[in-house]
């Protein structure tokens, strides 16, 4: 056998490694401008602790860099980013450590306290007074919320996804998202119904 045969046996065909394709985050500074405060502000909705939900969020785009070979574009570049955050979010919740941050977070912050952040700086005091206290009232239903309610409620509302899109980042069927979803609205509405009659 000569010395180039024995030599292209040693030596891996370079080609047949294949190269992998182009994928939206391998620009991944520009993935984190245009979709991180999305990302938090849904986290920071579910958690309501922005330390969590500032780590929660950096994991995300952490695990987006790490698996983007994975992305193969059957869903938008937001859709899979919530998908992740959503996988974060489960694997939180199945642990002690979540548990000891929802006990903390209970007593260290408030729904209402972002509820003045919501309404116009423009507009009248007592309708600034007035929002913060039915968005007070509608976090405090949310956190009331079976878990996947209070997931495609927030997704909707806060992340303002549409129902397919919710669909495809959770999982879940879309006829039990839009159940979920009737369902979470049913609560709020409910629930300021009876604050109004309360109030007469």
């Amino acid at each position: 056998m000569s010395i180039d045969a024995i030599a292209s046996n040693l030596i891996p065909d370079v080609q047949a490694v294949p190269i992998p394709a182009a994928t939206p985050f391998d620009d991944i500074d520009q993935v984190v401008t245009a979709h991180q405060k999305r990302i938090f502000r849904f986290l920071f909705s579910s958690l309501r602790d922005a330390d969590l939900a500032h780590t929660l969020t950096q994991e995300t785009f952490l695990r987006a860099w790490t698996t983007r070979f994975a992305f193969r574009g059957e869903c938008s570049v937001p859709t899979w980013l919530t998908r992740i955050a959503l996988n974060l979010l489960r694997d939180h919740t199945r642990t002690n450590r979540f548990r000891f941050w929802r006990r903390a977070s209970a007593t260290s912050v408030d729904a209402s306290d972002i509820a003045p952040f919501l309404p116009s700086v423009d507009s009248p005091l007592d309708s600034r007074i007035i929002a913060s206290e039915q968005m007070s009232l509608v976090w405090k239903t949310v956190d009331e919320l079976s878990p996947r309610q209070r997931t495609v409620f927030l997704l909707r509302f806060v992340d303002e996804m549409e129902l397919p899109e919710i669909s495809v980042a959770t999982g879940i069927p879309l006829s039990t998202v839009k159940s979920h979803l009737y369902r979470a609205l049913a609560a709020v509405r409910a629930r300021h119904a009876n604050s109004s009659l309360e109030s007469i």
